[in-house]
């Protein structure tokens, strides 16, 4: 089994200076802006409790599958742990995106519907939010890397939407929807950054700890830090010593260095197999987020999730993408001292570009 070398790209901490800004909610608050975002200030509340997360259940009710808790007994002898997996890739489109996407648009103002929502995405959130905006009656635009996975784009279009297309080597994708939102009076349903969206992918946990029982451990994968937030936000409730893990590419290491640090670090077009997790920086709701309810982070290399796609697609004859086993990665490859725990493992999706895959086979 062969991979190709890794790199991180430009990563480094971005400028920030403090500005008065509206959160997604329409929630006034005093944050630090940069080029990647915007930071909440230490001493404000938090964007996102137990009850946004319970809400969210009562709003995806109907509308999300309720995808099954695996185990394998293979896994559990391997760790000696008891391992649950929470398979989002058996989720609607083929990821836990649903949940926060639906979760957002559902509570759209009348004349947001009217307009339509405009989205960034390099395929998960895209689908997300095309599949919502179908069942909802919503138009959708979806701003996308020109070499997003085939599979990713050609299923965002399925669903109805339109696809607006860019050079991430030389465009920056925010920028690029700002353009095309501020063009068209477009409302924007971003990737991670958004109350109700983090709230939704919190139902993830939220049913797992529920069908499973309490957990020692929860690994979930890191991108832009919504679902790791959600589902942070729910342990914390629902099972108060379980340790939630976050697990992102080493190439694209800066939610871990953010963790360290404390503050907030980026990494530009990070060179992974692990596309979903390619995002710049943690958000300005997610970063206090994970601050506060994380119990540590820690990075894989693409050889080593690739190995653990092997795992998961052998062992218990389930598809999920690289970034969707980034959770489980951190379980097989890091050393926690699991043994004898009760482990819980978010497994993200599973959207696979078999022809892109079978190069590191």
């Amino acid at each position: 089994m062969s991979s190709r070398p890794v790199r991180a790209k430009a990563c480094r901490a971005p400028t920030r200076a403090r500005v008065r800004q509206r959160s997604h909610a329409g929630v006034e608050f005093w944050g630090e802006s940069s080029e990647f975002g915007l930071m909440n200030a230490p001493d404000r509340p938090l964007s996102v409790s137990y009850a946004d997360v319970a809400a969210a259940a009562e709003q995806l009710a109907g509308h999300a599958h309720r995808t099954p808790a695996l185990t394998s007994r293979t896994i559990d002898e391997r760790t000696g742990a008891q391992v649950f997996f929470k398979c989002e890739n058996f989720q609607r489109m083929g990821a836990f995106k649903f949940r926060g996407a639906y979760n957002a648009m559902s509570r759209l103002a009348p004349d947001e519907r009217e307009r339509g929502v405009l989205a960034y995405s390099s395929g998960n959130h895209a689908q997300a939010v095309a599949l919502a905006g179908k069942l909802l009656g919503v138009r959708v635009t979806i701003v996308m890397p020109a070499d997003a996975p085939a599979v990713k784009l050609d299923a965002t279009r399925g669903y109805g939407a339109e696809v607006v297309l860019y050079d991430k080597h030389k465009e920056v994708r925010e920028e690029v929807a700002e353009r095309v939102a501020r063009e068209r009076e477009l409302p924007v349903i971003p990737p991670f950054d958004h109350p109700h969206v983090i709230a939704g992918q919190g139902t993830a946990a939220k049913e797992l700890i529920e069908d499973s029982g309490p957990l020692d451990y929860l690994f979930v994968p890191v991108s832009g830090g919504g679902l790791i937030s959600g589902c942070a936000v729910a342990a914390s409730h629902l099972s108060p010593d379980c340790k939630v893990i976050g697990v992102e590419p080493e190439a694209g290491d800066d939610a871990t260095r953010s963790f360290r640090t404390k503050t907030l670090q980026s990494c530009h077009n990070p060179d992974t197999i692990a596309d979903g997790a390619r995002t710049h920086a943690l958000g300005s709701l997610t970063f206090p987020l994970v601050l506060r309810y994380v119990s540590d982070m820690v990075t894989v290399s693409d050889a080593e999730l690739v190995k653990s796609v092997l795992d998961l697609w052998e062992r218990m004859k389930i598809i999920v993408e690289p970034t969707g086993a980034l959770g489980a990665a951190g379980l097989f490859e890091r050393g926690l001292p699991v043994a004898g725990k009760r482990v819980g493992v978010i497994l993200s999706g599973g959207n696979v570009d078999l022809k892109l895959m079978a190069k590191y086979f």
